[in-house]
C-alpha cells in the first residue's frame, strides 16, 4: 500500500485492521503529526514502513510492538523532541534486528540535530520520585528505630501516650509492618536496637521508672528484662546512640536534666555497663557518633551551650573535650551524613534557622541555613542515590529538601502533614524503601519512595 504525498495528519487505532499479511506500508510526505499506539495493531507480516517526510515529533510507546516481521523502517524527514517521552524509541533503537534510518533530534536545544542515539541523558533525567503513604499506624510514637536479624527488617517504636515499646516485622506476604513484640514501660521515649554477634537488645528508655534493657529470647519468642540501667546517671533521657570502636560495643544516652548525666555504656560479654559520664549540668538532647578524619568522634548538643565536639582518646580509651561549633546556641538535635565523599551535619533549632554544615578538613561550615520556626527534627536519608533531608514542625506542614548535585543545594522537594513530628527514620526491606514519621499528637505515618518513569 502506498499512501504518499496525501494529506493525512493522524493514523488512528487499527487503521489497518484485516491486513493481515501486508508486507510494504508507505505513508510519506504527508502531514502527519499524531499516531494512535495501536495504529499497526495485527500487521505481523509487515516487513518494511516508511513514515518518511511528515511532522512527527513522537511516537506512542511500543507503537512497533505488533511487528514481528519488520526489516526496514523509514523516519527520515521527521524531527523528533528527543526528550523523555523519546526514551523508549531510544531503547527500542538499541535492541531491534530492523534497519531503522537516522532519527534526528529538533529539541532540546542541546541535542537539535543531533541523531537520538546520541543522547545521554536518559538514564539520570527521564526518572523522579516521590513519597507516598504505604500505611498508616493508629497510634502516636516519639521515635524509631530499625534493625535486621535472620533476613527479616524490623522496626521499634516508642510510644509514651501508651507506654510501649511496640516491635513491628516486616511482612514479606501482606507487604506492610505487623505486630511482632510488645514492651511495656513507662514514659517510654526511645527504644534503640543493639545486635551483638546473633544476641538482639533493646534499650528501652524511660523517663520514670528508670531505664532497662530487654533481651530476645528465642524460647519465649519475646523480648525479656535483661537489666536496669541505674537511675542515678539517667533522669531525663533524650536520645540513644548505638556505635562501634576497635571492634567493641558501645552506646550512649544523652541526658537532657540537671541532675542526669549523658552516659557511655559498652558490652562486656556479659552485661552493658557505664563506662564514662560525659559532663554535668549540661542538659544535653543529642549524641551523634562520627568518624572525621578516621577518629572517631561524639558531637553533643544542648539546650544550655553551642555543641561540644568529644574526640576519642586511644591511650585513655575515653572520649576528651576537643572542640565545639560556635554561634549555634539551642540546638535540639545534631546528625551526620556522608554524600559525595564528604561528610555533612544537620543542627535542629526550635527557634532561628536549622543549619546544614560540612566538615572542611579543619572545621564545620555552614552551607545552608532552613528557616525551621517549631522545627523538633531534621532527619537526613537516602535511597538510591537520591539523598534529601526531613525537616518536621510543629507549626506548619513538614518539609522534604532534596540534594542539587548542580547547586549543591537542598532544594524544596515535598510538603507532608504530620501532627507535632518527634522523628524521620528511613527503613529498607526487599527492594522496598520506606521512612517512618512519627507523631506526638496523631498517627504514625509510613511513607513509601518511589521511583517514578517520565517516559511513560
Amino acid at each position: 500500500i502506498l499512501l504518499n504525498s496525501n494529506s493525512f495528519t493522524v493514523i488512528r487505532d487499527d487503521a489497518f485492521a484485516g491486513l493481515f499479511h501486508l508486507e510494504y506500508l508507505f505513508i510519506e510526505g504527508n502531514k502527519i503529526q499524531t499516531i494512535s499506539r495501536n495504529a499497526f495493531r495485527g500487521l505481523r507480516d509487515l516487513t518494511h514502513l516508511s513514515l518518511a517526510n511528515n511532522h512527527l515529533k513522537a511516537l506512542p510507546r511500543d507503537v512497533f510492538s505488533d511487528l514481528d516481521s519488520l526489516i526496514e523502517l523509514d523516519l527520515r524527514g521527521n524531527k523528533f523532541e528527543c526528550d523523555c517521552k523519546a526514551k523508549w524509541l531510544f531503547l527500542w533503537l538499541k535492541m531491534t534486528n530492523s534497519t531503522v534510518s537516522d532519527v534526528l533530534c529538533i529539541g532540546p536545544a542541546e541535542y537539535q540535530d543531533k541523531k537520538l542515539n546520541d543522547v545521554t541523558s536518559f538514564d539520570y533525567e527521564c526518572t523522579t520520585t516521590d513519597f507516598v503513604v504505604h500505611q498508616i499506624l493508629p497510634y502516636q510514637s516519639v521515635s524509631v528505630d530499625t534493625f535486621n536479624s535472620k533476613n527479616d527488617v524490623f522496626v521499634a517504636i516508642a510510644q509514651p501516650s501508651m507506654e510501649n515499646c511496640m516491635v513491628l516485622e516486616w511482612d514479606h506476604i501482606e507487604m506492610n509492618f505487623r505486630s511482632y513484640d510488645n514492651i511495656t514501660g513507662q514514659s517510654i521515649v526511645g527504644c534503640k536496637a543493639i545486635l551483638v554477634g546473633d544476641q538482639v537488645f533493646v534499650v528501652v528508655a524511660q523517663l520514670f521508672g528508670g531505664s532497662h534493657i530487654y533481651k530476645y529470647d528465642e524460647s519465649w519468642t519475646k523480648f525479656v528484662k535483661f537489666q536496669d540501667i541505674e537511675v542515678s546517671r539517667i533522669s531525663k533521657p533524650n536520645d540513644i546512640e548505638l556505635f562501634e570502636i576497635d571492634s567493641e560495643m558501645f552506646f550512649v544516652i544523652a541526658d537532657s536534666s540537671k541532675a542526669g548525666l549523658s552516659t557511655v555504656y559498652k558490652w562486656n560479654n556479659k552485661g552493658f555497663y557505664s563506662y564514662q559520664s560525659l559532663h554535668e549540668w549540661f542538659r544535653d538532647t543529642d549524641a551523634e557518633f562520627l568518624d572525621i578524619d578516621g577518629k572517631s568522634h561524639l558531637i553533643l548538643s544542648s539546650r544550655s551551650q553551642v555543641p561540644i565536639i568529644l574526640q576519642w582518646n586511644k591511650v585513655s580509651k575515653k572520649f576528651v573535650p576537643h572542640s565545639e561549633i560556635p554561634n549555634m546556641e539551642d540546638v535540639l538535635a545534631v546528625k551526620s551524613f556522608r554524600m559525595e565523599n564528604s561528610l555533612f551535619i544537620t543542627l535542629t533549632r526550635f527557634i532561628g534557622d536549622s543549619r546544614v554544615m560540612k566538615w572542611n578538613s579543619k572545621q564545620f561550615v555552614e552551607i545552608q541555613a532552613l528557616p525551621s520556626r517549631g522545627a523538633m527534627t531534621l532527619q537526613p536519608f537516602s535511597f538510591k542515590n537520591n539523598y534529601y533531608l526531613a525537616l518536621g514542625s510543629d507549626y506548619t506542614f513538614s518539609q522534604i529538601y532534596q540534594w542539587d548535585g548542580e547547586k549543591k543545594l537542598f532544594r524544596l522537594f515535598k510538603e507532608i502533614y504530620v501532627q507535632a513530628p518527634r522523628s524521620f527514620t528511613a527503613v529498607s526491606t526487599d527492594r522496598r524503601d520506606f521512612f517512618f514519621a512519627s507523631s506526638f499528637k496523631g498517627n504514625t505515618q509510613i511513607f513509601e519512595h518511589i521511583i517514578i518513569d517520565l517516559s511513560l
